[in-house]
């Protein structure tokens, strides 16, 4: 039995996707239709994995929003970042993420933490504003723990 969990709150012609679990060949989308929406929002704070066959899964079922629909991504962990980076389609031509989590890192204390960035402020477009400094809970300076190059390569597009 897949963790995996989707729901959606409707408003008009716009909707709200909440996402969570592990995103995988037990996950199914068939709650969510998209059908006749003018914009959806895919909340993904919740996703803690996705593997290929989640992806094909994902795929097939963001192509039912209309092809004038925005699509729009909020609150991207890690492994999504990543897909959105690597795979043709997992972000359709009329998406945008509006916000991610960036991994950080202190070698002086081992400590891990996902930093939110949001349109607009930590980035706008393809201009990335990193925050000055980004401390874990005992105080120790952390640093950004992905490649920027390949990690920010979806916001170029």
């Amino acid at each position: 039995m897949s963790q995996f969990s989707a729901t959606k709150e409707q408003n008009g012609s716009e909707c709200k996707v909440v996402l969570s679990g592990h995103v995988d060949e037990d996950a199914t989308f068939g709650s969510v239709q998209l059908e006749g929406v003018s914009k959806v929002i895919v909340d993904l704070d919740g996703v803690t994995a996705i593997n290929s066959c989640g992806i094909r899964e994902w795929i097939k079922w963001i192509r039912t929003a209309p092809p004038t629909a925005e699509v729009v991504y909020r609150n991207c962990p890690k492994v999504i970042v990543d897909q959105i980076n690597m795979v043709a389609g997992f972000l359709p031509e009329t998406g945008k993420v509006e916000s991610f989590y960036v991994p950080y890192y202190s070698e002086e204390s081992g400590n891990e933490k996902m930093i939110l960035f949001k349109d607009g402020a930590e980035f706008k477009g393809s201009e990335l504003n990193p925050p000055a400094e980004v401390k874990d809970d005992s105080g120790e300076v952390m640093e950004m723990d992905v490649i920027e190059a390949k990690y920010f390569k979806f916001l170029q597009k």
